[in-house]
């Protein structure tokens, strides 16, 4: 059975806090509930034997990572194109988005106390204005933020920042997972397209 190639994360080092199972997120819905997926990180097998040589490296540091995202079922992802219909925000379609795969995700790391780390945005460029602006049909600003997401984004001010996002992204890289430009929380398996991994529908199953 496909649901048997999935697990649901459930580890020490791992937070779980899915964006899109609570309200304050882009969309201004929290879709995963209204789905009947809740706060699930759900992620294929492949990818997470690659989250899980992260834990040494996690307990050196005094780290812990916090789970945004990770897999999202195929309705989900029709519900938030329709919400935000933005060109490049959102995968054009389920086949394309690791994330209906079950093997990307999206992460920021935390203190052992899982206060988050500061980074040039939050997850997936939340702003709580800028949301509303966005679901009114007014990117515009929302669009000059996005710049600050991008891997070759830099500022003065925000050292720290940027120093946190490069070395979430040479952690991520260290056990094999493959960044994306314009989102530095976002990390997927290099070969984890629709070619090799199929879209299941995972609600009912974890």
């Amino acid at each position: 059975m496909l649901e048997n190639e999935y697990i649901e994360i459930k580890h020490e080092r791992f937070i779980v806090d899915m964006m899109y199972a609570r309200a304050n997120n882009m969309l201004g819905q929290a879709i995963y509930q209204e789905i009947g997926w809740g706060n699930k990180a759900v992620v294929h097998k492949d990818l997470w034997q690659k989250l899980e040589n992260l834990v040494p490296e996690l307990v050196k540091n005094k780290m812990k990572m916090k789970i945004c995202d990770a897999y999202r079922p195929k309705i989900a992802h029709e519900m938030m194109k329709k919400l935000i219909p933005m060109k490049g925000f959102f995968a054009d379609n389920a086949e394309r988005s690791q994330h209906c795969l079950g093997t990307a995700v999206d992460v920021c790391l935390c203190d052992e106390y899982g206060q988050e780390l500061s980074y040039p945005t939050k997850v997936d460029a939340y702003d709580a204005v800028l949301s509303k602006q966005v679901l009114s049909g007014n990117i515009g600003a929302f669009t000059e933020h996005l710049k600050k997401a991008r891997h070759d984004y830099f500022a003065e001010g925000l050292k720290k920042e940027i120093e946190n996002r490069e070395f979430l992204k040479n952690l991520m890289e260290s056990v094999g997972l493959e960044s994306i430009q314009h989102e530095w929380w976002h990390y997927n398996l290099p070969n984890g397209k629709i070619d090799n991994y199929p879209i299941v529908d995972l609600r009912g199953k974890f």
